[in-house]
C-alpha cells in the first residue's frame, strides 16, 4: 500500500497501526533501503512502514509487503514530529523505529519473533526497551568509500562505556544512563556533542500523552530507564551504518578518515550471539 503523504497515511492507513509490533523505518537516503526492510520483515513485525521520498525505487515484492509513505526526512526534526503523530494515532501499540541501513538484533532473534520477545517484556511490566546503536562500517574505505558494505562490515569489540544521566539540577536520574562508544566516540571531534550518545529507546508501547524528544528520549522518565528496579531486563541493539555514512559524506570529516578500522575492530557476524558475547545486548530473564 502506498500513501502520498503522512497525513494520508494517518487518515487511511489505520490497518497498518491496528496491531503491533509495528516497525517505522525512515529512509534518509537510498543506502540499503531494501535490505533494511527485508531484515525487519524477517523479525516478524505485524506491519512495516517505510517513510521515503517518492523518487526512491522499491521492488514489487517489497512494495506488496510494506506500507510506503511518501516522506522527506530532512530536517532531522521532522522524523520526531512524524513519530509523535503516529504515536497519537495508535494508542497502546508496540512500535519500533529506525533509519535505513540500520538493523535490529535482540537476544535469540534468529529463533524467536519480535512479537514473542515483546510479549515476554510486557509480562515483566515494561513498556519500553533500551537499544544500543552499535556502529558498523566497511572494512576498506578505498573499496567502499561510502562506509557502507554489509558483506564486509566490522564493528568495535570494545570501547563502550556508560555515564550517569543527570536532571537539570545535577542529580542522577534513576536507572538512566548515557551510553557512548563506536565511531561516535573514536571520531568525536567530527560529531556534534548532542549526537554522540548511542542509547535509543527504539522499542516502546504507545500511550496517551507519550512524546518522543529530539534526543531519542521520551517525556515519561520510566520509558528512558534501562531496566526495572528489581532485576535486569532485555536490551537490544541496532547495528547501524548511519554514523559511517555521515562521517564519509561530510566534507569536514571524510578526508580526515582514511579507514574506520583500529586494533579492536572485528568482523560483524550478523547474529545476536556475537552481540551477547560482546555484552552489547542483555538477555535479562529471557531464556
Amino acid at each position: 500500500m502506498t500513501y502520498d503523504s503522512l497525513d494520508s497515511f494517518l487518515k487511511s492507513g489505520q490497518t497498518a497501526l491496528s496491531k503491533g509490533p509495528v516497525a517505522l523505518i525512515f529512509a534518509e537516503d537510498d543506502a540499503e533501503v531494501e535490505s533494511t526492510l527485508h531484515h525487519h520483515l524477517s523479525l516478524g513485525f505485524q506491519s512495516v512502514v517505510a517513510f521515503m521520498p517518492a523518487e526512491f525505487d522499491l521492488s514489487e515484492e517489497l512494495s506488496a509487503r510494506v506500507h510506503r509513505v511518501t516522506f522527506n526526512c530532512a530536517p532531522r526534526s521532522v522524523v520526531f514530529d512524524a513519530l509523535n503523530l503516529v504515536i497519537k494515532a495508535a494508542p497502546s501499540v508496540w512500535m519500533y523505529y529506525c533509519y535505513n541501513a540500520e538493523y535490529l538484533f535482540y537476544p535469540f532473534c534468529e529463533t524467536r519473533s519480535i512479537g514473542e520477545m515483546l510479549a515476554f517484556h510486557t509480562e515483566e511490566r515494561r513498556s519500553a526497551m533500551l537499544c544500543h546503536v552499535v556502529d558498523i562500517y566497511a572494512d576498506d574505505l578505498a573499496k567502499f568509500p561510502t562506509g557502507v558494505a554489509p558483506d564486509h562490515a566490522m564493528l568495535d569489540s570494545t570501547g563502550y562505556y556508560a555515564q550517569a544521566r543527570h536532571d537539570a539540577s545535577g542529580r542522577p536520574l534513576e536507572r538512566q544512563l548515557d551510553m557512548s562508544g563506536g565511531l561516535r566516540w573514536r571520531f568525536e571531534d567530527h560529531i556534534p556533542y548532542e549526537r554522540r550518545r548511542i542509547d535509543r529507546i527504539a522499542l516502546f508501547k504507545t500511550q496517551a500523552d507519550l512524546l518522543i524528544q529530539p534526543d531519542h528520549t521520551f517525556n515519561q522518565p520510566e520509558y528512558n530507564t534501562y531496566s526495572c528496579p528489581w532485576h535486569h531486563n532485555l536490551t537490544a541493539a541496532i547495528c547501524s551504518f548511519r554514523a559511517a555514512k555521515a562521517l564519509k559524506s561530510n566534507a569536514g570529516s571524510t578526508f580526515d578518515i582514511p579507514s574506520f578500522r583500529w586494533s579492536h575492530s572485528v568482523s560483524f557476524e550478523w547474529n545476536s550471539h556475537q552481540l551477547l558475547d560482546l555484552g552489547l545486548i542483555e538477555p535479562g530473564q529471557w531464556f
